[in-house]
């Protein structure tokens, strides 16, 4: 979100009065608009109509193209993803984005690397189907890297999810439960359908990898599925987690109501998504196959998602041997 202005608050978004002249700043680069205020809203007003057949209808309906085939998470960050692209894009038409436009996009967003390689993957995307359609000769994506993202080394401790779980409601501490005792992403805990319910435990079909495998059953993962059936017990839904709809829970009320939760529990900077990684490395202590648990194809894939989260625990030299060998050269 922008910091309000605390001056020219008369202007219109991302247009600047400075060194006597009107400036339009977009992308980090800064258009002259000249010095008449009249004239420079003009030129503004004309910059920001969206042209028919424009960036902005282009992103739209590649979004509805591409967006059944991903994950819920995937498609509200690509959702996010294309409203800042066409905001960013605005007076453009496809075939006059260059490959300058998309670096200035990255250079821009260095702040925030992680959601500015979801908008550089969208846009590339973006393109790929434009030439595919023949809007475009090629992909001004090409050539641009991502930024370097790193990993995520938060490890959510024993505590600090039992007192997430103390502020959070009945449904909402089945959820964090599920989430740990399978070790499976938010999407695919939330989509656990009545017929998934095996006798040997909860089949899983991750909806990222089309990895298929099954969590066995144990005590207290019955324990949790039985309180989950419990909460609506008069009401035949085919999803185990019912929701307003009828159907699974809605995936940004699950954040909204983890993050209110994790603030009245006094929590810093933790997410769902660190259960997942909690129950990784939890499984790998108490003996468990982590890389069967996640899905994952490589078990170097898991070692290196564990490692970041594990805290070695290492022994100091002792006083004893070097005392005794200073008594003994007495």
């Amino acid at each position: 979100m922008n910091r309000p202005r605390k001056k020219d608050r008369h202007l219109p978004a991302c247009v600047y009065f400075k060194h006597g002249r009107f400036w339009y700043v977009k992308i980090s680069k800064w258009h002259d608009l000249g010095t008449d205020q009249a004239a420079a809203l003009a030129e503004y007003g004309r910059r920001i109509s969206t042209p028919k057949g424009g960036m902005g209808e282009l992103i739209d309906k590649v979004f509805a193209h591409h967006s059944p085939k991903l994950a819920a998470s995937t498609r509200a960050q690509y959702r996010q993803a294309a409203d800042s692209l066409k905001s960013a894009f605005r007076e453009f038409s496809p075939d006059q984005v260059r490959g300058k436009h998309v670096a200035q996009l990255k250079l821009a967003g260095a702040d925030t690397p992680n959601m500015t390689n979801r908008k550089l993957s969208f846009l590339r995307t973006v393109f790929s189907y434009a030439v595919e359609w023949q809007l475009v000769d090629s992909n001004p994506c090409v050539g641009i890297k991502r930024h370097v993202e790193h990993k995520r080394p938060r490890y959510l401790t024993d505590g600090e999810m039992a007192a997430i779980r103390a502020h959070a409601g009945p449904r909402l501490q089945v959820i964090i439960d599920l989430l740990f005792l399978t070790g499976q992403r938010i999407e695919d805990v939330l989509n656990i359908r009545r017929c998934d319910l095996t006798e040997r435990g909860i089949l899983f079909a991750q909806q990222k990898t089309e990895v298929r495998l099954c969590v066995r059953w144990n005590p207290d993962l019955e324990a949790v599925v039985a309180r989950a059936k419990a909460l609506h017990p008069k009401v035949a839904a085919l999803t185990l987690l019912y929701g307003r709809t009828g159907k699974a829970p809605d995936y940004k009320s699950v954040l909204r109501q983890w993050h209110d939760a994790r603030q009245a529990a006094g929590v810093e900077d933790a997410t769902p998504h660190d259960l997942r990684a909690k129950a990784a490395t939890d499984a790998k202590r108490q003996g468990q196959d982590a890389q069967a648990l996640l899905g994952h194809v490589s078990a170097a894939m898991t070692e290196r998602y564990i490692r970041l989260r594990e805290t070695p625990e290492v022994s100091g030299p002792s006083f004893r041997q070097v005392l005794d060998v200073g008594q003994k050269s007495h």
